[in-house]
C-alpha cells in the first residue's frame, strides 16, 4: 500500500511513530513561516506541516495546490497546548512532514471542494466525481451504506434468503411506463426493465423459497421530481404463510432497530407505529401519508353547513360533498398575501378556493362571516375549539378533492411555520385502502396498487356486487409524511385473479398474454403469501435530512432524466441501430 494510516485513524497514541499518509491536498494555508496542509481520504481529514528548515522540501509544498493528490512521509506530533481541534478526530495530532510525492496535479476544480456554498445542480451532477468529494457527499453515502448493511442483515438474521431476480423480464404493463430493451436476435421483440421484481419474487414464493429479500434495482419511464429517479433501489421482502400482522411487525421492527443504529439522535415519535385506515387518515389528515409531528387536524363541519346562507358551503353538502375546516392556531397573524399563497396551493390540488375565518377577542372576521351568521359562525369556531387569535381555513367540496386540497395547505403551513422538528421521526401505519378507483379522465376502473393486490376476506362478496366499495388487504409505511413503503397480501388462487382482471377490464386473451405465467404457477400449489417494498433512496434521503433523492444517490439522473455526467441518453451509431432492425423516425 502506498500509506500505512488513513487521514482519520491518527491519534494522541500514535504520537512518535513515522508513518505515509496519501490523499488529496483539501486545503493548504502558510502561517508564518509553515505551510500546513489538510490532507484528506474518504476518512477524513489530518494537518500536515512543512518546515522551512527544509528548502528542498519547503519548495514542494509552495507549489502543492487544492486537489493535487500526494503521499507525505513524517512524524506523529501532539498538537500545542490550545491547538487541538475537538471537531475533528485527528484533531489532537499533526504530522511533521519529511518527504513528500505530487502522485498527480490537478486542474482548478469548476467549484470549490473544500466550502460549501450554492453550486448549480447542473454543474455538480457534471462534475459528480467531483461532488463526491465534498464532505455532505460523502457522509451521505457512508449512511446508505450503512443502512444497506443494516436491513441486509436484520433479514439475513430471520432466515430469510436473497435472492437475485433477472433486469431483462417480459414487459407486463402494470400502470407506469416501462423503459424497453430491443432483442437484437429477435427483430421486433422487445425486453423491458422491471418496475419492481413484484411477479418474480410471488414466484419466488410458490418456488417454495418462503422467506425471500432482495435489495432490487427497479425501473420506471415516468417524469421526475424531487423523490423518484428513473431507476431506483428498493428493499424488496416476501413471505410465504403470511398475514398482514406479520409483515407488519417485522416490518415496524426493523425500522426501530434501523434508527437506533443509524440516528440514534432522534426521537422515534411512538412505539407501536400508529394505524389510520385510508380513510381516517384523508378525514384527519388530508393525506394517506400523513406527517405527526405537528398537531393539526381537520373538523368535518358538514352537518352545520347544511341550508346554510354561504351558499359555497351549502351547495357542496347538497351535492354530496363535505366542509372541512382546518384551525392554525395564531394564525390571525397572517396577511391577506399569505392567505392567498396558501389559496393558491389548494387551487393546485383541485380546490375551487380557500374560505377562511380570523377569531379575535370581539368576534369572527372573514367573507363566510356575514352570510353564515353569527350565532352560526360561533357554532362552527366552538367545534373547531377555535380560539382568539386563531385563523380556520374551509374547504368545500368532494370528500377527495377537500381533503386533498386542505390537506396540501396543512403541509405547506407547517412549513412556513416551521412546525415539524427534524430531530423527530413520526412512523405511521395506512391501511384498508380501496381495491379500486375510476380514472378521472376515461372512467375505467383501476387497481389502487396493482392487480395482484388481495382484496380484505370480508369484502369478497363485493367483488361481485359493488367492487368500488371493496378493500385491498394492503398497507403503507410513512415517516414524516413520505411514503417509504407498502405492500400487500397478495391473491394466490387462480380463480380470484381472473376475477380481478375482469373487474379491470383485461380480457383473457389478454391476461394469458400479459400474465399466464403467473397464473400457470398458482394451478401448481401456491401458499398464501404477502410482503412488502421499502425506497431505499427515499428512506436515506429522510434519514440524512436531505431535500431529494438525488443527493443520496451516487450518480443519479437530473429532473430530466439526463445523466449529465456520462452525457446519456446519446445517440448510437447507424449500424447498430441497424442491427436491432430499428427505425428512427423523424422527430415532428
Amino acid at each position: 500500500m502506498l500509506r500505512t494510516h488513513t487521514c482519520g485513524q491518527l491519534r494522541e497514541t500514535d504520537a512518535k511513530a513515522t508513518v505515509t499518509l496519501a490523499g488529496w491536498v483539501h486545503r493548504r494555508r502558510d502561517h508564518g513561516g509553515l505551510i500546513f496542509v489538510d490532507l484528506r481520504d474518504r476518512y477524513g481529514f489530518t494537518q500536515v506541516v512543512f518546515d522551512p528548515k527544509d528548502k528542498a522540501l519547503f519548495t514542494k509544498a509552495e507549489h502543492i495546490r487544492p486537489e493535487w493528490v500526494i503521499q507525505i512521509i513524517g512524524t506523529v506530533t501532539k498538537r500545542l497546548e490550545g491547538a487541538a481541534r475537538e471537531d475533528n478526530p485527528t484533531g489532537a495530532i499533526e504530522i511533521r512532514v519529511s518527504d513528500i510525492t505530487v502522485l498527480n496535479e490537478a486542474k482548478t476544480p469548476p467549484f470549490e471542494i473544500d466550502q460549501d456554498k450554492d453550486v448549480s445542480e447542473e454543474l455538480r451532477l457534471e462534475f459528480r466525481y467531483l461532488d463526491l468529494r465534498k464532505e455532505r457527499m460523502r457522509k451521505n453515502i457512508i449512511t446508505r451504506h450503512k443502512i444497506v448493511q443494516s436491513i441486509r442483515k436484520f433479514f439475513y438474521d430471520r432466515d430469510f434468503l436473497e435472492v437475485e431476480t433477472p433486469i431483462l423480464i417480459k414487459g407486463t404493463p402494470e400502470g407506469s411506463r416501462e423503459y424497453l430493451v430491443p432483442s437484437r436476435l429477435y427483430h421486433g421483440e422487445f425486453y423491458v426493465l422491471p418496475q419492481s421484481p413484484q411477479q418474480l419474487k410471488q414466484l419466488t414464493m410458490v418456488a417454495g423459497l418462503d422467506r425471500y429479500m432482495q435489495i432490487a434495482r427497479c425501473f420506471r419511464d415516468e417524469d421526475q421530481r424531487g423523490d423518484r429517479q428513473p431507476e431506483f433501489t428498493q428493499v424488496d421482502v416476501e413471505m410465504s404463510f403470511a398475514e398482514p400482522e406479520d409483515v407488519m411487525q417485522l416490518t415496524e421492527q426493523s425500522l426501530i432497530e434501523l434508527t437506533k443504529e443509524i440516528r440514534p439522535d432522534v426521537k422515534i415519535l411512538k412505539t407501536p407505529f400508529p394505524r389510520f385506515t385510508y380513510h381516517d387518515a384523508m378525514n384527519t389528515y388530508g393525506s394517506d401519508k400523513p406527517d405527526l409531528r405537528f398537531d393539526l387536524t381537520f373538523t368535518d363541519v358538514s352537518d352545520l353547513c347544511k341550508g346554510a346562507g354561504f351558499g359555497i358551503f351549502a351547495k357542496a353538502v347538497e351535492s354530496g360533498g363535505v366542509v372541512k375546516c382546518l384551525r392554525v392556531p395564531g394564525g390571525a397573524k397572517f396577511s391577506r398575501k399569505e392567505i392567498d399563497d396558501l389559496t393558491e396551493t389548494a387551487k393546485i390540488y383541485g380546490a375551487k378556493g380557500l374560505a377562511w375565518i380570523k377569531v379575535n377577542d370581539g368576534g369572527c372576521e372573514g367573507v363566510p362571516v356575514e352570510k353564515l351568521g353569527a350565532d352560526l359562525t360561533k357554532k362552527i369556531a366552538s367545534a373547531a375549539k377555535g380560539a382568539a387569535g386563531d385563523i380556520l381555513f374551509f374547504t368545500a367540496d368532494q370528500f377527495d378533492t377537500a381533503c386533498t386540497s386542505l390537506g396540501a395547505v396543512r403541509t405547506e403551513l407547517a412549513k412556513r411555520m416551521n412546525l415539524a422538528d427534524p430531530k423527530v421521526f413520526a412512523y405511521c401505519w395506512v391501511n384498508d385502502f380501496p381495491m379500486f378507483e375510476k380514472d378521472k379522465d376515461t372512467g375505467a376502473v383501476a387497481a389502487v396498487h396493482h392487480p395482484f393486490t388481495r382484496p380484505k376476506n370480508e369484502d369478497k362478496d363485493l367483488l361481485d356486487t359493488d367492487p368500488l366499495k371493496a378493500r385491498a388487504a394492503a398497507y403503507d409505511i410513512v415517516l414524516n409524511g413520505s411514503e417509504i413503503g407498502g405492500g400487500s397480501i397478495r391473491i394466490h388462487e387462480s380463480d380470484l385473479q381472473s376475477k380481478i382482471f375482469e373487474i379491470l377490464k383485461i380480457s383473457k386473451e389478454d391476461a394469458e398474454r400479459r400474465f399466464g405465467h403467473l397464473l400457470r404457477a398458482f394451478q401448481y400449489g401456491a401458499p398464501p403469501h404477502g410482503g412488502i417494498a421499502w425506497g431505499v433512496d427515499r428512506i436515506v434521503m429522510l434519514f440524512c435530512n436531505e431535500p431529494n433523492i438525488r443527493e443520496v444517490i451516487a450518480y443519479p439522473k437530473d429532473q430530466k432524466a439526463k445523466d449529465l455526467m456520462l452525457g446519456s441518453p446519446s445517440p448510437m451509431p447507424k449500424e447498430q441501430i441497424a442491427e436491432l432492425g430499428i427505425k428512427i423516425m423523424e422527430e415532428k
